[in-house]
Formats: structure tokens, sequence, C-alpha cells
């Protein structure tokens, strides 16, 4: 890995360390922080949890070839090289900065409240028709999983499409901070993360942190039609470029056609360029993606055609409103993670499913002292829209439940206490031929929900 020899990793870390002095200029293969996939050559960062504390791994970490291995305290008798840190989670991010420093590749951050990952997705696949791109695996976002993407990187690559979720006021700052974002994609301003960030104004000044390290000659992409990234203008002197379907924004999207739960067709228009393209994932908020990405290929010198081509060759992640179709029903699984706009969003898409439209829905989780409000809100839309059966379950979820009923007495709403007494019923509240969505908050697991679906 470029210039991360075991000294400049000590000097960066502002570490002590110990071990042979010849070992010191030798770079590191690989970073981790998982001593299962220690290698020959990596360098070891023990992160203390809440659970396990990491440094109980280090022998067995160097005995499989690790070249080095941070350590907050000193190491007794260690015959292997080790960096003594005060804190091994601040170290793996000052680590992070310096590495990123090293390969001088251009840097695309993606933040907001729905839609990152689906629009980091798109943006990767649509540069990738003209440069070797990175992006994040999974939910890698935050003050650890950015870290660990940017060691993913090598010299080789082109271009790196990170994903920044935060939760907290000064998170953003921090992320952005290794980052060091050239471009920076606002996605949209929900009311996730109120318990901490208070209402959307909060979620604002929180997500917009991301330009304090943006770089002085670098691009800031946002949706127009969100009420609060709208009055964002200059920042330092960059001006926002704005995609949505208003034909006052510079990047914007008409013509929007859906083509049920095989996706989107919408027009492309970018100043004098117009083409029309066939978004392979359902879903207006889809379109919203793919005017990101047309916005970020435009900044990269991408042609049109080569922006369609990303867009069409789209494919979806696991828990990402995926597809997975059994002999008797057709999943959604969009169980990775929910919020009221999400909720909403793929409630709105289900409609367009053939046979009974079946929706089970979890807890969501984060949203502060209006939580029961938020969901009764959800259950009032989902009252509204054309499904045949909702399932809620959790807690939080009897508020969703009753609000249905009240919005919509003839809509089928059932209510379970918990994940386990769902899967215990679930059996007998499905039927061959349903479409069926699966969403709610990440605790939910509801990922058992869609196994259990599968197997059925």
């Amino acid at each position: 890995m470029k210039n991360l020899t075991l000294e400049h990793i000590t000097q960066v870390c502002g570490g002590t360390y110990y071990g042979p002095a010849d070992k010191m200029q030798e770079e590191v293969q690989s970073v981790v922080t998982d001593s299962r996939k220690a290698d020959k050559g990596c360098l070891f960062v023990p992160i203390v949890g809440e659970r396990v504390d990491a440094h109980r791994f280090i022998p067995q970490v160097m005995e499989a070839g690790a070249l080095a291995t941070l350590s907050e305290h000193v190491l007794e008798s260690a015959d292997f090289p080790y960096i003594v840190v005060e804190s091994s989670l601040q170290a793996v991010k000052d680590i992070a900065e310096f590495y990123l420093k090293q390969l001088q590749i251009p840097v695309v951050g993606i933040t907001g409240s729905v839609g990152k990952t689906s629009t980091k997705e798109v943006i990767a696949s649509v540069l990738s028709q003209k440069y070797r791109t990175l992006k994040t695996q999974g939910n890698f976002n935050n003050e650890l999983g950015l870290p660990l993407t940017v060691f993913r990187l090598r010299e080789e690559d082109e271009l790196a499409v990170l994903e920044m979720g935060i939760s907290d006021f000064g998170e953003m700052t921090r992320l952005a901070r290794i980052a060091r974002p050239d471009t920076c994609v606002i996605t949209n301003i929900g009311t996730c993360h109120l318990e901490n960030l208070g209402d959307r104004d909060g979620v604002l000044r929180a997500k917009t942190e991301i330009f304090k390290f943006l770089k002085k000659d670098g691009h800031i992409v946002l949706n127009g039609d969100d009420d609060k990234l709208s009055t964002v203008k200059d920042y330092e002197g960059i001006s926002p470029v704005f995609f949505g379907m208003n034909g006052e924004c510079q990047v914007y999207g008409d013509q929007i056609i859906s083509r049920g739960l095989k996706g989107m067709t919408c027009t492309i228009h970018m100043g004098d360029v117009v083409f029309t393209v066939d978004i392979p994932m359902p879903g207006r908020h889809m379109v919203y993606n793919a005017l990101a990405a047309a916005a970020v290929g435009r900044i990269y010198g991408l042609t049109p055609e080569q922006i369609k081509a990303g867009i069409e060759s789209l494919e979806p992640v696991s828990g990402r409103f995926k597809m997975i179709e059994t002999e008797k029903f057709l999943i959604v699984d969009d169980c990775y993670n929910a919020n009221p706009m999400s909720m909403k969003a793929s409630l709105d898409v289900l409609q367009d499913g053939a046979g009974r439209r079946v929706a089970i829905l979890g807890d969501m989780g984060e949203l502060g002292t209006n939580e029961a409000e938020l969901h009764r809100e959800v259950g009032e839309h989902a009252g509204k829209c054309r499904i045949d059966v909702l399932i809620c379950t959790g807690a939080l979820c009897k508020n969703m439940a009753e609000a249905a009923a009240e919005a919509n007495p003839s809509l089928e709403v059932i209510y379970e206490p918990d994940r386990e007494s769902l899967l215990a019923h679930l059996k007998k509240y499905v039927q061959k031929e349903d479409t069926i969505l699966v969403k709610a908050s990440h605790f939910m697991k509801f990922e058992e929900v869609v196994e259990a679906l599968q197997k059925m």
C-alpha cells in the first residue's frame, strides 16, 4: 500500500514503535480489524468493542503472518513489531486519511437521509463505464467502515465512490476529513436520526458538514426538489449542480413511466443533451438516483451513451429492493433499513405488484420523541395505497397498524408483537402468487423473514 510504511503509520498515529528498526521501512499489504481476515504482510488494528476487546486476537494474527499490529498498551515480551497508540479507532481514521492523500484519487462522497446506498450504486455503475471505480461495500459508511473502504483502494484505481452515513452532529466532519471529497452528493433531507439531530433543519446542518473538506475546485450535487437542499446556495465559491424533476434544475428528468416492478423509464435533460433511459429498479426515487448519477457522470466527462449504459446495467444489492422470485412468491427484499420516507416510497412501488400485494413492515429506529407519530404517518399512507394486506411487527408498529386500519377499514391489517411471533404465523398470512414487500430497520433482523419466505 503506497507509502504505508510502519514508520509513516507510527508518525500519523502519534504512536510509539516497538520492534526491529529494519522493519520500519516496510509497507503493509493490507489493514484489517477482523482477525479472521489477517494475512501475510497486513497491519492489524484491534478495536475495543462493547463486547470484545480485539487485543486478545493479536497472537493469532501475528501467527497468520501479519507484519505488525497496533495496540492500546505495551505488549510485554512481544517478539514482533507493534505500535502503541492512545486509541485504535482514532488511529485507523488517521491512517486512512494519510493513505488516501498518498493515492490522489478523486473521491465522490455521498450522503443524505434516504437512498445513499442506491445512489452510490448507480453513480459507481455509471463512472465504471469510463474509470476503474471502487465503491463502498455493504454498510461500511461510518467512522470505522469508511477507513476500511479507503484501505481497499490501490494505485490502479481511478475513482472512489464513498458512502458517508451519520447519526449525530460532528460525525460528518470527521468522515469528510478522511474522504476529502472532490464531489459531494446529497440525496435528500428526511426524518432520520431525529433522536440526535432534532428536526430536518438539524439534519441539513449535519449533512452539509460534508462541505468542510471539499476540494477548492470541487463540485456539489444536490436534489433540487428537496425543500431544504434547494436553499443551499454557494459554498466558498462553489455553486451547486441541482438535479430533480423540476425543469429549472441543471439536470432534470421528465416523461417518467413506471414499468411496474421491472423498473422506470425517463428522459434525462442535461442542457442541450437529452436521452431516454430504462432504470432496472422500480420506484420514483430511482429516477432521482439516476439523475444524480447523470450529473456526476457529466462532471467526470462521460458521454450520454456511457451514462445511459451505466444506469441500465445497474444491479440490485441484497436488502435494497432486490427482487427474489420463488415458485410461490415475488419477494421484494428491502429489509436493510427503514425510515418514514423510504417506507412510503416502498409502499408506493408495491402498488404495481401482481397478485395480492402484501407489505410486511417492522419498527423504524432512531426517530426521536416523535417515533409513535411517524409510525402512524406511515400507517396512514399504507391505508391510502392500493395494497391488500399490511402486516405490522414490533412495539412501535402497533401505531402503524392502528393508523392504517383507521385510514382504510377495508384493508386487511395484521399485527404481530415481534419477529419471532411473525415467523411462527407467517405461513398462514401469505398465498401463492403474492407480491411481498419486506421492510424494517436493520435491528429488526427481517432478513430472517426473507429467508423464511424463500423456504416456503
